[in-house]
């Protein structure tokens, strides 16, 4: 990304929403960001992985529409979402930046994915992460996004150094993410930090299959059922056993 003397920070989004209630406390303004290092195997917005196709901004632009907002925003605030944040950091943090200079509150949706100075430059303008760990073991972290856990693990820690508020998000995959023993490890290993506000287990949604087939590639996921009730209770009950708040 570049500086532009008067617009600030230059990059790409994939869209907005005006009026969100689910990503952050309140009623939010999010800017989804394009692009994405990782390739999980459920994700839901597969378009939104490659920068180019993504629209050309900057962060004055974003953040003077989202000022027309804040009568309606105001007790909730603003969420960067993607995509992946953090692989446009600079544009990210200047967007954030601009936001707090509002009063607007500023929380983060991420995978963690981003390198150690990459992060601190956005977590200096973020009121709360909503850190999405899609696995505990290196395996089927990898065999679900491609990539390895360790970045994300990685920016726990730092929030955790940094006392930023954290809520975990979890995807649950029927035959992937909602092994009893996967969920154990990840539960204990999550239950360790005081930074983490809460955890939310997603249920395994197909809402986004249609997408994969508008962008022509593999799905891997069509025969893959959603994840039932049953199913989420056992996971939510491993994770309140281990002290964490849902």
């Amino acid at each position: 990304m570049t500086m532009e003397a008067n617009n600030g920070v230059s990059g790409y989004i994939h869209s907005v929403e005006s009026f969100g209630g689910v990503d952050g406390p309140g009623v939010r303004y999010i800017v989804f960001l394009q692009g994405c290092p990782l390739r999980c195997i459920y994700c839901h917005n597969p378009d939104s992985r490659k920068m180019s196709v993504g629209i050309l901004t900057n962060s004055a632009s974003v953040a003077e529409e989202i000022e027309g907002y804040i009568p309606f925003i105001k007790n909730g605030g603003v969420t960067l979402s993607g995509g992946e944040p953090l692989a446009q950091p600079e544009f990210a943090a200047d967007i954030l930046r601009r936001c707090k200079d509002m009063g607007l509150h500023t929380a983060l949706d991420t995978s963690g994915y981003g390198g150690t100075v990459a992060v601190l430059k956005v977590l200096k303008y973020t009121d709360l992460v909503l850190l999405d760990i899609k696995a505990y073991s290196g395996k089927l972290y990898t065999a679900v996004t491609g990539m390895s856990e360790d970045k994300a693990k990685a920016l726990l820690e730092m929030c955790e150094k940094l006392a930023i508020k954290v809520r975990i998000r979890h995807v649950v995959v029927p035959g992937y993410t909602d092994e009893p023993n996967e969920e154990q490890m990840l539960a204990r290993y999550l239950s360790k930090f005081n930074c983490i506000d809460r955890v939310e287990p997603i249920p395994f949604h197909k809402m986004g299959e249609y997408k994969w087939k508008d962008i022509d590639e593999e799905y891997e996921l069509y025969g893959t059922p959603e994840a039932d009730e049953k199913t989420m209770d056992k996971v939510k009950e491993i994770f309140t056993r281990e002290g964490l708040k849902l």
